[in-house]
């Protein structure tokens, strides 16, 4: 939801800020007064071409910028963190051009490009009547809007699971026939491949022990100088350690009947004797062990020289080219079992034919009926739109082989006027008849917007009285599911908002700037008044704009 839209040095905007709400948000104000200007910004900021021109005079560049609600929309915000953005509950986005031409665009304070904010902005924002953001317009979005309409969320799911299975069976298919056609190559390659990991004996870990086998046999000398040496001090030389402590342990041992104590000390001697003549005995043996077998070490490095051939072609570790052994074993065993295998995925494709055509037509029979009442339910909205002698159809167009959402294509057709002929949408030529048939589709098919944030501009183009009053209400209506911000001339139309903001025009300092203000109370019922009267306001016309909005009447 758009929070906050803040617009700096911007035509004849030299600060705007606006803090928008939840719900029907309308903006209101003269002819002239800077709506559109405010909608020129708005789309700046969405990722329309930047135009030097309309930055305001004697500055040097103009800056949009917005604040975003995301809370409870984790899909978006995986959108910013897979483009590589701070994401969180609040997004900021800020668009500035300079008076060179040059235009900088921010998401969440991190520069970025336009082909990454306009993915971006396309799911915060739709602004219906700008043919340029005509999402909807688009023959792709059709059926999915039938589909929402009818209630074919289950139908539509089964024929898409089915899809991906028989596709994914075709696939294997072509890969299996293209595997065929290089058969005996391949399998020459993968037998060689086969049995060269096969020949190595590897296993898990060997890597990390011969490589600690290699550091040791590389230091075997000084290894075998200290085992030696400390042998040597501790029990092999003349004055040995141990000899030395023997002495000295039976010494005081003898000495246990005149003082206890020393002879406790001599016992105490005898047992760390024991502990130092069986480090002995581990380093001669440790000696007796390094450097005897003769060869280990260029063994040793042949080793690690095959597992560093075979990982260059296989894979980073032993793991790896394990696992690399087994993909090779499996596809030897498809194209040795070739024949077997195409009977076995060309019958399994042909049953997942059969399901998926029938899933397709079940599918395509509850689209066709509910594009029936679509197409009867757009005709009433739009009657109360001032489209009266409108049709709406959906023409249903058979496809040459099941396509990824059915076995048809969709596309809605409409006849604005009375005997003229039905042509797709993306051929109406009126922005206010565009907006129009958008906000009938989202009136009929609630929650099919995925977008937060919807922008109505020249929906009450050619419109007034009764039908001005019926898009109000259907403005409300969808502002139920999403929020809505309106720009209108037409006080049925504002009559419903739950904010009003009033564009306005003035002078300061000899030059004319823009504003925006929030409008309460007596302030919103003297607009209304002035949408009802022009420049006549009376005591007729506020009472009718208090009657339009629901506001108690004056004391």
């Amino acid at each position: 939801m758009l929070l906050t839209l803040s617009i700096t040095n911007f035509a004849i905007i030299d600060r705007l800020e606006v803090e928008f709400g939840t719900g029907f948000n309308v903006l209101t104000g003269e002819t002239g007064a800077g709506k559109s200007i405010v909608m020129d910004a708005l789309g700046l900021l969405l990722g329309d071409r930047a135009n030097p021109e309309l930055i305001r005079a004697g500055c040097e560049e103009a800056t949009v910028e917005a604040l975003f609600d995301l809370a409870g929309r984790s899909d978006l915000q995986a959108v910013i963190d897979e483009a590589g953005f701070p994401a969180g509950d609040d997004l900021i986005l800020r668009r500035v051009v300079s008076r060179a031409g040059r235009s900088r665009a921010y998401i969440n304070g991190s520069l970025a490009t336009l082909t990454q904010l306009q993915p971006l902005t396309e799911q915060l924002v739709a602004v219906c009547g700008q043919h340029e953001h005509q999402a909807l317009m688009g023959r792709e979005a059709h059926l999915p809007l039938v589909d929402i309409f009818g209630g074919h969320g289950e139908l539509s799911e089964e024929y898409r699971q089915r899809f991906a299975a028989w596709r994914a069976t075709g696939e294997h298919l072509a890969r299996l026939a293209e595997a065929e056609r290089e058969r005996a190559r391949r399998l020459d390659l993968l037998r060689y491949q086969a049995r060269e990991i096969a020949e190595a004996q590897l296993r898990p870990g060997e890597e990390e022990e011969l490589a600690a086998e290699r550091l040791l046999l590389q230091n075997a000398e000084r290894l075998a100088a200290a085992a030696n040496n400390g042998y040597e001090t501790l029990y092999a030389a003349d004055g040995a350690v141990c000899a030395a402590l023997g002495r000295l342990a039976g010494e005081l041992e003898g000495l246990a009947g005149i003082d206890p104590e020393l002879g406790q000390l001599g016992e105490t001697l005898r047992q760390s004797l024991y502990t130092l003549e069986d480090v002995a005995t581990q380093l001669r043996s440790h000696l007796n062990r390094i450097g005897c077998e003769p060869g280990r070490q260029e063994e040793v490095e042949e080793r690690l020289a095959l597992l560093t051939a075979l990982k260059r072609k296989y894979g980073a570790s032993i793991a790896e080219i394990l696992e690399q052994q087994g993909a090779i074993g499996a596809e030897l065993d498809e194209l040795e079992h070739a024949e077997e295998t195409r009977a076995v995925l060309e019958a399994e494709l042909a049953g997942q034919l059969k399901d998926l055509l029938d899933a397709g037509r079940r599918l395509g029979a509850a689209r066709r009926d509910a594009g029936t009442r679509l197409g009867a339910a757009m005709q009433r909205e739009l009657a109360d739109l001032s489209m009266a002698g409108a049709r709406f159809e959906l023409q249903l167009t058979e496809l040459p082989e099941p396509g990824p959402t059915g076995l048809e294509r969709g596309e809605f057709l409409l006849a604005p006027n009375r005997g003229e002929a039905l042509l797709p949408l993306a051929r109406i030529a009126s922005g206010g008849e565009l907006s129009r048939i958008l906000l009938a589709l989202k009136r009929i098919t609630p929650g099919s917007e995925q977008v937060p944030t919807l922008v109505f501009d020249e929906v009450d183009a050619g419109i007034g009285g009764a039908t001005a009053t019926a898009v109000g209400n259907k403005l409300r209506a969808v502002s139920h599911h999403a929020q809505v911000l309106c720009v209108t001339h037409l006080p049925q139309v504002a009559a419903g908002a739950d904010r009003h903001f009033l564009v306005v025009k003035r002078e300061a300092d000899g030059r004319t700037i823009t504003g925006i203000e929030r409008l309460d109370g007596e302030a919103r019922v003297l607009e209304m008044a002035r949408m009802l009267g022009g420049a006549q306001v009376t005591e007729r016309t506020l009472a009718h704009a208090r009657e339009l909005i629901g506001a108690p009447a004056r004391a």
